[in-house]
Formats: C-alpha cells, structure tokens, sequence
C-alpha cells in the first residue's frame, strides 16, 4: 500500500462525515475494509458511506447477525460484518464474489478473510483503522490499486 492520512474524528457524527466523504469516491469491485476493535465506530463509518450513497434516512442496521446487507445505489453497495465468520472460505458463501462483481463493499472485521485479504477481494480498497484518541478516533487511512491515487481527494 502507498500514501497513508490520518484524521482525528472528536465524535461520532465526524466519524460518519468520513463516511460520507469515501462514498462519492468508490467505483464498482472496489472495497472498504474497516479495522479496529468492538465500539470503535466501524458500523458508524458504514452508515454514513452507505447513507450517502442511498437516502440520508436509509436504515442501515449493522449486520452484526445477517452478516451482509445489500442496498440499491449507483454502484450497489454491500455492507459486510464478518465477526461471526469461523473461516474466510464463508465469505463467498455470503455473496461477497457476487457484490464486487456488480458494485462496492464496506467490510467490518476483514481480518476474518485471512493474513492477505487481497485473496478474496480485488486490488482497489481503502484500508480505514479506527483507534481511540482521548474522547475520540483516530483514523488511518490508506490505499492499494486505484485508492492510492483517490487517496488525496478524500476530504472530510
């Protein structure tokens, strides 16, 4: 991966601006895998990208127990949570080949696709860690394939 940014998110609504602010970015086989601990805000980020790409009052509940959600936009967009997944092998049965091939993907926990998630997913995602920062997150942000050149138009 080249080119890395920070953004300090003081709290949750600067966290879904971030968001907000990937969305108008992706282009269809392209992913967005969110990392960082339980209540770091990854379900937040996911909304605002997926609210922004749909309606500002789209209900986009965390799959945490669906495991997926698939809403209707310009590209389509599927919303992944793969905590509960026990190996990688189950992302495919879950429908994220098919996804990628007609739109985008946020994905919470991508760790569950392995040590090299470029396996399962093509070579154009952005890479979003959450951490605690005092009151708030830092998040750090960087791009393989296509987003390593989108990286510098992300402004939030």
């Amino acid at each position: 991966m080249s080119g890395t940014r920070d953004w300090v998110l003081p709290d949750a609504d600067a966290t879904t601006r971030l968001g907000a602010a990937i969305a108008p970015l992706l282009a269809p086989g392209e992913t967005v895998l969110l990392y960082g601990p339980l209540g770091m805000g990854k379900s937040t980020l996911a909304r605002g990208l997926v609210r922004a790409m749909t309606t500002p009052d789209e209900d986009v509940p965390s799959p945490t127990f669906t495991l997926v959600q698939f809403y209707d936009s310009s590209p389509p967009v599927a919303h992944f949570d793969l905590y509960r997944l026990t190996r990688p092998e189950e992302a495919a049965e879950i429908g994220l080949d098919e996804a990628l091939d007609e739109g985008c993907a946020v994905i919470e926990w991508p760790e569950r696709l392995g040590d090299d998630p470029a396996v399962w997913l093509g070579p154009d995602r952005l890479t979003v860690t959450l951490a605690e920062q005092g009151a708030g997150r830092l998040a750090t942000v960087s791009g393989a394939g296509t987003w390593e050149a989108k990286l510098k138009d992300l402004h939030v």
